[in-house]
């Protein structure tokens, strides 16, 4: 299994070892001894998993109290998956890394608790599966504006349309205007 610190360190793109033969294939997913020698070491409360079309963007979505590690990945078609640095006071505060998942190169993405998270649907229809470090809390939810020109993401839209949004997703503030986590945040 590899372990890849991405421009934002804490964000580490995890390439399991896959066993395959004509039979199928075979690989772990998650084993806390390995994970936590790379710095992955949290326990796990939750898992979640959702279906999306194609154009279709969830995110960016965190939780202000209550904050929550992922451990993402696709297990059927692909997405351009992002995570957004909120910790003021972090030298990375504000920037932002994407990577491609899917069910083909079956990386895993860690977005540690202090990130927004969010992901957009390249193929037809995407499976996209994760584990929480925390409970999922609506009270402390919150969303970042996906288009902010302060962030400046460079999501790969299909055919330059416009992603589908939810109502929630569609009216989230930017960077400047959101709810971010203090200075010396430490989950």
């Amino acid at each position: 299994m590899k372990f890849k610190r991405l421009s934002i360190p804490e964000v580490i793109l995890v390439e399991p070892k896959v066993f395959g033969d004509a039979r199928g294939f075979f690989m772990e997913t998650w084993q806390r001894r390995r994970f936590g020698a790379h710095g992955i070491d949290h326990d796990f409360v939750q898992d979640n998993h959702s279906l999306s079309g194609q154009g279709i963007l969830r995110g960016l979505h965190y939780q202000i109290r209550q904050p929550q590690g992922k451990l993402v990945r696709v297990i059927a078609g692909e997405v351009f998956d992002v995570a957004v640095d909120l910790r003021r006071g972090s030298p990375t505060f504000g920037r932002w890394v994407g990577e491609t998942l899917s069910a083909e190169n079956r990386r895993m993405l860690w977005v540690p608790p202090g990130f927004a998270h969010g992901f957009y649907v390249v193929s037809e229809r995407a499976e996209f599966v994760y584990k929480c470090t925390d409970y999922y809390a609506p009270e402390h939810e919150r969303s970042l504006r996906w288009d902010d020109p302060a962030l400046g993401i460079e999501w790969p839209l299909v055919a330059g349309r416009a992603p589908l949004l939810s109502e929630k997703d569609a009216a989230a503030p930017g960077l400047a205007e959101a709810e971010t986590y203090p200075e010396g945040f430490i989950p």
